[in-house]
């Protein structure tokens, strides 16, 4: 009997951690509010409340047992946001790179633009496709770009290791479809000339990045003549003349991919129809926001996985520590639950009651750990190995409310399953039994 009623309880945490998990926060407000609107208008709910009053009440005298829950939470709660912030933060660096009224065109199946290889020919054709946006002089803003590689030695390393710099070969219109693009330092390069300007991002990650020094790209030497910031997947890279880096390269009159502007968002449809029915192409046309996105998707999900396995095995751990305060104290209350269910109580309004200072201990450990998360990683800049096929990229972390929220809800698990055990046992242990054990 007693194991068919703990395999009970399991089956019901276990229904009940998997609904939780898809709860928004307006759906655990709705829950409270109809906890406190039972709490307030029935019977055994007024008993409920003044159970969880008396215990609540006794928290400073269990203070040491109390910190033990609060601690082991925040710990949890604080390692889990600022890993998941690594997955959010990457993933908004790259949905900024792009938006919904500019595409890119590569090589169809191409999975990013190093893989990619389009002519002169196919670039013309890419230009009187409809859709895109014209200058004043009536010219279709288009910018045929380069993307190749180049080792430089990481700032602040001792071993003088080197990464991996994403350099792009690009032209005027670079600007013209990517706006947000500044020039903070210097000037811009000058078409023709072995001139590169860098990206803030890569300031921080590389050594010797300045204005005015010099740096070896294909046997040949450049001189950085500017920074810019974009806030970006951008700023990581080094930009050039794309007919220069091609020379430097030999890589001839071939561009790796072509980015537009369209003329609006809804252009991309008619867009990319063009390009994907000519027979002369072998091209693949997507918003620049989609395809930063898919780019996204495969670092994003990793890190996401190992947040989520680092915050499951502490979780475990703060879900014992929990257990053991929980049965502590009701031991320690025994007497008092025994006597409360002796003149009337009932088992629902003590069971309410433990799981209530279990889930409130539980929720002030949750905002500590998202609090401190919040304070020392939100904007924390890292960058990553590579990104996609060559180049690191630099990203800050990103907490953001939604993070906090999946703390907090990971907060209130390990609350629930803390204090589900002990709240049962304190609610069906005999009246005889537990004044015995006081």
């Amino acid at each position: 009997m007693k194991f068919l009623k703990n395999f009970g309880l399991v089956l019901l945490m276990v229904v009940l951690l998997a609904g939780w998990v898809l709860v928004p926060w307006y759906g655990a407000l709705a829950l409270a509010v109809l906890l406190a609107l039972w709490m307030l208008l029935f019977r055994s709910g007024a008993q409920a409340r003044s159970v969880t009053a008396v215990g609540i009440s006794t928290l400073t005298q269990r203070i040491g047992s109390s910190a033990v829950i609060v601690v082991g939470i925040a710990g949890v709660v604080g390692v889990l946001v600022a890993l998941l912030a690594m997955a959010e933060g990457y993933a908004q660096t790259l949905r900024n790179s792009g938006s919904e009224d500019t595409a890119i065109v590569m090589r169809g199946a191409s999975a990013n633009e190093v893989s990619s290889s389009l002519s002169r020919e196919d670039i013309v054709q890419i230009e009187q496709a409809p859709g895109v946006a014209r200058n004043a002089k009536g010219e279709p803003i288009l910018s045929a770009e380069t993307v190749v590689a180049a080792n430089l030695p990481v700032r602040g390393s001792e071993t003088a290791d080197t990464g991996s710099a994403q350099v792009r070969g690009i032209g005027e219109a670079a600007f013209a479809v990517r706006p947000n693009v500044k020039i903070v330092e210097g000037k811009s390069f000058q078409p023709g000339l072995r001139e590169i300007i860098v990206g803030k991002g890569a300031v921080r990650q590389f050594e010797g990045l300045k204005v005015g020094a010099s740096l070896k790209l294909g046997n040949q030497p450049w001189t950085i003549v500017g920074v810019f910031a974009s806030g970006d997947a951008m700023e990581s890279e080094l930009w050039a003349d794309a007919n220069v880096v091609n020379d430097a390269y030999k890589r001839g009159a071939a561009r790796n991919s072509a980015t537009v502007k369209l003329e609006n968002a809804a252009a991309v449809k008619a867009f990319s129809a063009a390009l994907e029915g000519n027979p002369q192409l072998k091209v693949k046309a997507t918003t620049t926001l989609a395809f930063f996105a898919k780019q996204s998707e495969g670092m994003t999900k990793m890190l996401r996985i190992i947040g989520l396995t680092v915050g499951g095995i502490m979780a475990v751990g703060a879900v014992f520590g929990a257990l053991n305060t929980m049965f502590a104290a009701v031991a320690t209350r025994a007497r008092e639950i025994a006597t409360l269910r002796a003149i009337g109580f009932r088992g629902l309004p003590v069971v309410v009651a433990v799981m209530l200072e279990t889930t409130l201990l539980a929720l002030i450990g949750g905002l500590v750990g998202g609090f401190v998360a919040w304070l020392l990683f939100n904007g924390y800049e890292a960058s990553t190995m590579s990104a996609g096929a060559v180049g690191k990229l630099s990203f800050n972390l990103a907490v953001s409310p939604g993070l906090l929220w999946e703390g907090i809800k990971w907060a209130l698990a390990i609350g629930f399953i803390g204090g589900l055990f002990p709240a049962v046992r304190a609610a069906s242990l005999p009246v005889t039994t537990a004044l015995r054990e006081a």
